[in-house]
């Protein structure tokens, strides 16, 4: 007969890795396996959703699933736990009871730590424990949180009477609670086994005190989280690419001095280029997608070109610039997850048929929500199409540690003086944001010219590869 020492050791737990550099959590999009389930080594078990980009994990194990450790929309800590695998290759063995162990003996004791196989970079053991949201309340001992976990996740009580002791409740009530500031503790439950529902919680919200008329402390002006009405509004968690995206404009607007420059261009030879591209042969474009994109993306690189310096980041530990001698291009994507920048490696060195195949897939990677960490860093220049939407400009904000970042307006049909005569023309606007302690206004008012006079006569761009 089996014991549950043998049971143990043929179980293997896959812990999340940590999918790009330095992250520290991941949340789980969506399992793609059940308990029960046989994999095998390399199969796809889940989809997590780190700060920078939804990743598709691997199990490194063949095996029968037993157990999985969160559900969806939970977010863990990397090195953390997240399914069991038994690789015994049979089913489940029959447990055999353990003989009584004396109280000081099990105190004494030390489980073995369970074998591990990283497959991943950042793979192994985290000292921190799985990223549950702060929560008021109770304290739960260490080593009855499973217990606690199992009995939120089931909606009823389970474990021992330290658990008992903790607000009963289902996730969704939990955060609603938190969100209208409600301590689950102070809530009397109505549900069954004394589990708390979102009525309770509702009740329990207390009301607004109106006060006398008299001197208010500013911190009294604010609107009170008890004012929330699930009815009237939709509160969406900042999570994920978004929470990362959110942090990271904040730190670049208020880190980097930005100026922003604008330009107004006839872009009508641009346009016919585009056509000519599309339907000839002569440029090594056949199979390829052409469009303003590419050659506003070629006539910036070119612009680097004549004007190194701009391509430069800002070392604050050191007090220097540090000039790149290669452009890794940034095309700011908006997904569904949120706006990412990834960046097209070494654009520098490619020819316009090559940058066309690297855009190609940046932008259809990022479509399909694939786009890796490894794609979105190291970026030093970047672009964002805002003529997408029917917008004619904007003031971007510099992605975190570049030094430009340039916006193409809407191109459309304007009035134009050209030759003399008005006339109309495909026009539009861009707006070039840099930031200033490594970019002065001369160096940026020199790029965004020689931009701008590429996109006039843009088969400079064929001449200058």
């Amino acid at each position: 007969m089996t014991t549950m020492t043998e049971v143990e050791a043929s179980v293997r737990e896959f812990k999340m890795p940590d999918v790009g550099e330095g992250l520290t959590e991941a949340e789980i999009l969506k399992w793609y396996v059940q308990v029960g389930d046989t994999v095998t080594d390399g199969q796809v078990v889940c989809e997590v959703e780190t700060a920078k980009a939804a990743v598709e994990l691997p199990i490194p194990y063949d095996g029968v699933v037993r157990e999985l450790r969160f559900p969806e929309g939970t977010t863990v800590d990397v090195g953390t736990s997240i399914i069991a695998v038994d690789v015994s290759g049979g089913a489940a063995p029959e447990e055999t009871p353990a003989a009584p162990v004396p109280e000081k003996a099990e105190a004494e004791a030390k489980p073995a730590a369970p074998a591990r196989t990283p497959v991943l970079v950042g793979y192994g053991v985290s000292t921190s424990a799985t990223k549950r949201r702060p929560r008021k309340g109770v304290e739960i001992p260490a080593q009855e949180a499973s217990a606690a976990v199992q009995a939120e996740l089931n909606g009823h009580a389970t474990g021992t009477a330290a658990v008992q002791s903790r607000p009963l409740a289902k996730p969704p009530v939990r955060k609603l609670a938190k969100d209208l500031g409600v301590d689950l503790a102070t809530v009397t439950p109505s549900g069954p086994d004394g589990v708390i529902t979102r009525e309770d919680v509702h009740a329990a919200v207390a009301p607004v005190t109106v006060q006398a008329p008299g001197p208010v402390a500013p911190s009294a002006l604010s609107v009170p989280s008890a004012t929330y009405d699930s009815a009237r509004e939709t509160r969406v968690p900042v999570k994920g690419v978004r929470k990362a995206t959110a942090a990271a404009m904040v730190g670049s607007a208020f880190t980097a001095p930005h100026v922003t420059e604008f330009v107004t261009v006839d872009v009508t030879r641009t346009m016919k280029l585009v056509e000519e591209l599309k339907r000839s042969d002569k440029y090594g474009m056949e199979g390829l997608r052409v469009n303003p994109l590419l050659l506003i993306a070629k006539a910036l690189l070119v612009a680097i070109k004549r004007n190194p310096d701009i391509n430069a980041s800002w070392d604050e530990a050191a007090q220097e610039i540090v000039l790149k001698h290669y452009v890794n291009l940034g095309i700011a994507a908006a997904t569904p997850r949120g706006l990412i920048v990834p960046n097209i490696k070494d654009a520098h060195a490619k020819t316009l048929p090559q940058l066309a195949q690297s855009l190609g897939e940046l932008v259809s990677t990022a479509r399909d929500g694939k786009t890796s960490p490894a794609a979105m860093q190291g970026g030093t220049v970047t672009i964002t199409n805002v003529g997408v939407f029917g917008i004619d400009t904007g003031t971007p904000i510099l992605n975190p540690g570049e030094s430009a970042i340039l916006a193409v307006g809407t191109i459309k049909l304007q009035p134009w003086v050209h030759k003399g005569k008005v006339k109309p023309r495909q026009v539009t606007t861009l707006a070039l944001s840099f930031d200033h302690r490594l970019v002065d206004g001369e160096l940026g008012s020199k790029v965004l010219a020689d931009v701008a006079a590429i996109l006039e006569q843009p088969k400079r761009l064929i001449t200058w590869g």
